[in-house]
């Protein structure tokens, strides 16, 4: 087998990683936080230059951050004037929310199939953990919870590209601020959903636990759109028959 001398010279994609690869990961995920809790307003106009001032860094990983964040639609970069924070319409927010009943009932289906005790061990600690923040009323921790629960069952199905696209859709719903709690439905009856999506997981019901999860998100959806909206139906006609299959 021939070898090849790469000395010291850079030969195509082998170049030396900087550090500021994690730096513009770190970057990112502050932008990102700062859209969804509203410290970057939606419709705002900032600078590059700005932004690197406020998190005291070069420009570098901050671009690099808003490109990553542009293709994730929370940012748009408008020539010559910099970057604006987009603002998620309701039409959007009946888009994504389709596409995360779409995307995760197939996918609770596959991971009762295949989950294993620990993975089972995991999605219980999140569930007890938000039964214990919903008891405190402490609707941020047991949202951060929800997250990763939903995370595990995407995981187990065996599709890590998944786990991450419904991921960065839950950000575009979290930039409107938007919430079921209070006047819709208790943090309570929001633990009981996600109960039941665990009790089928765990008895291996494919069928149960991919029904379980529809009926909580076409309940989300329809509960926010009708908050956003004020409309009288959940999801436009066209979506309702759409998921209604799923």
């Amino acid at each position: 087998m021939k070898s090849i001398d790469i000395g010291n010279e850079e030969k195509g994609s082998l170049r030396e990683i900087k550090a500021e690869s994690s730096l513009t990961a770190r970057v990112r995920e502050s932008i990102r936080e700062a859209i969804i809790d509203g410290s970057l307003e939606p419709g705002s106009l900032h600078s590059v230059k700005s932004l690197a001032d406020i998190f005291k860094v070069s420009r570098t990983p901050v671009r690099e951050a808003l490109i990553d964040l542009a293709g994730a639609d929370m940012v748009e970069f408008e020539r010559n004037r910099g970057v604006r924070i987009l603002e998620t319409s309701v039409h959007d927010l009946e888009e994504i929310l389709v596409l995360r009943i779409l995307l995760e009932v197939p996918a609770t289906y596959r991971a009762a199939e295949h989950i294993d005790a620990d993975g089972l061990s995991a999605l219980r600690q999140e569930l007890d953990a938000m039964v214990e923040a919903a008891e405190n009323g402490d609707e941020p921790t047991m949202m951060q919870h929800d997250r990763r629960f939903h995370e595990l069952i995407n995981t187990a199905s065996g599709n890590s590209r998944l786990t991450e696209y419904v991921d960065s859709l839950r950000d575009l719903i979290l930039t409107r601020g938007v919430s079921t709690v209070d006047n819709t439905r208790s943090l309570t009856e929001i633990v009981d959903e996600h109960e039941g999506i665990l009790t089928a997981i765990a008895s291996g019901d494919g069928e149960a636990a991919a029904a379980a999860m529809k009926e909580h998100l076409v309940n989300t959806a329809s509960l926010l759109l009708q908050q956003e909206g004020g409309r009288s139906s959940s999801l436009s006609l066209g979506w309702e028959r759409l998921v209604a299959g799923g």
